[in-house]
């Protein structure tokens, strides 16, 4: 017997009372039905006509944008970027809120994830409740810091740049991103067509005057001649395997950190905010406080970044192993760190890899996973290890809290933590906590 779908509630309007900020850009509502609605371009206490935008009767949740504000929060601000808003760009979640409310925002999601996830109070987790702004990002109630050193654009069939909607495919053109960082604005992505082409990744190295676009072409489509407001490189995304490959210019950008140059290989991965790299490694080190002849991991690595900041540290008489799945990653890694011998990059996942170098003990860790998180079998290898001090980075406080927990099944409990607000006007942040073995000072 075949059921009935359930109708869709989509563009359906309920006046709210809005309540908590959830982890992912918006709040939760209720309708006067008890239906969940978590409702985007909201802030806490507001009263607001939330209009769904996706869901059904009788879903767990709706899903909806405020798109009329009856009673504002008083960190309610004028958004500074026309193309946010109600059906527009999804790039940015927080627009509509003062810098420091946005903050408190993500303090508040943090807050909520170590308790659900983890069982931890934020002073079990030895956190201030505070999320720092990175230097230089204090600005003015309305304005914009201009950080994003990689912005991914989206082409729509007329061949205009522009940004993906939330939550769709749908590319809202624009003339300007914010965000963007000054080296990705003045290449003029936005003033070229690009016939053809399905994204365009910018790239604005920090500390050199690299500049980078990666092309995917549309299925079967040709590279237009790429001519841009500043001297770039070119690579295309090959439509058969994935692969990157350099179409002109170099393959790489160098990247300045750390008082190290880092090469970053076909549009690798590296920290999008210009000043994150220097925050996040100064506190991992103050964090694990590396001593000489000391023994570390450096686990998901990358292009070697902390490896580097740790063999600096542990001197000739130590030896630091990173381990990165990234082939071209973890061939930039060695090709960073080939003046440190005390160093070696291998390439292949965590668990793989790691259980078959015969490690059985080193006295630091420092994991940085992807955003799903190390997850319980990595989590109890590691404690097994029994290291000194873990750093465990995370820009997810929902897997970092999942993560925190296993740590404590397998007796390690958080002896610090911070968070970095290095996605400023998203709803992303940056944690970085420092694990030491259960009862140790503690």
């Amino acid at each position: 017997m075949q059921t009935e779908p359930e109708k869709s509630l989509v563009g359906e309007e309920y006046e709210v009372e809005v309540g908590p900020v959830a982890h992912g850009g918006h709040c939760i509502a209720r309708t006067d039905e008890g239906q969940v609605l978590f409702v985007r371009h909201a802030l806490p206490g507001e009263r607001v006509t939330a209009r769904v935008t996706e869901g059904a009767e009788g879903a767990r949740f709706l899903r909806a944008d405020a798109v009329q504000i009856h009673t504002p929060s008083k960190d309610r601000v004028e958004a500074p970027c026309p193309f946010s808003g109600p059906g527009k760009c999804g790039g940015c979640d927080w627009q509509h809120a003062a810098p420091g409310a946005q903050r408190r925002l993500k303090g508040a999601v943090i807050t909520e994830q170590l308790e659900r996830l983890a069982g931890l109070t934020p002073e079990e987790a030895r956190w201030d409740g505070t999320v720092a702004p990175a230097p230089g990002d204090k600005v003015a109630k309305g304005e914009v810091p201009a950080w994003r050193t990689r912005v991914q654009y989206a082409i729509d069939a007329d061949g205009h740049a522009g940004l993906r909607k939330h939550r769709s495919h749908e590319v809202q053109p624009v003339d300007r991103c914010l965000i963007a960082a000054p080296g990705v604005t003045e290449l003029g992505i936005e003033k070229r067509d690009w016939p053809q082409i399905a994204t365009v990744e910018a790239i604005a190295a920090t500390g050199s005057n690299d500049r980078q676009v990666v092309l995917t072409p549309r299925p079967g489509g040709r590279l237009p001649i790429v001519e841009l407001d500043k001297p770039v490189s070119v690579l295309r995304v090959n439509e058969k395997d994935g692969g990157v490959h350099r179409v002109h210019g170099r393959p790489f950008v160098r990247e300045r950190a750390a008082d190290r140059t880092w090469r970053v290989g076909n549009g690798g991965f590296w920290q999008v905010h210009p000043m994150a790299a220097d925050v996040l490694v100064e506190a991992v080190m103050r964090g694990l406080m590396p001593k000489k002849g000391d023994t570390a991991l450096d686990l998901y690595c990358g292009v070697g970044l902390f490896a580097g900041a740790l063999a600096e540290r542990v001197g000739e008489k130590g030896a630091v192993l990173g381990i990165e799945s990234g082939k071209r990653a973890a061939e930039d890694a060695r090709h960073n760190l080939a003046d440190l011998d005390r160093v070696r990059i291998e390439h292949g996942k965590v668990e793989q890899i790691l259980p078959r170098t015969g490690i059985t003990s080193a006295d630091l860790i420092v994991l940085d996973p992807p955003r799903a998180g190390a997850g319980r079998k990595t989590v109890t290898h590691l404690a097994s290890l029994t290291p000194r001090r873990i750093a465990y980075v995370a820009c997810d406080p929902a897997a970092l809290a999942r993560d925190l927990a296993y740590f404590r099944e397998a007796g390690y409990v958080p002896r610090r933590l911070q968070a970095f607000d290095l996605f400023p006007m998203t709803h992303h942040v940056e944690c970085v906590a420092i694990l030491e073995k259960a009862g140790k000072g503690l």
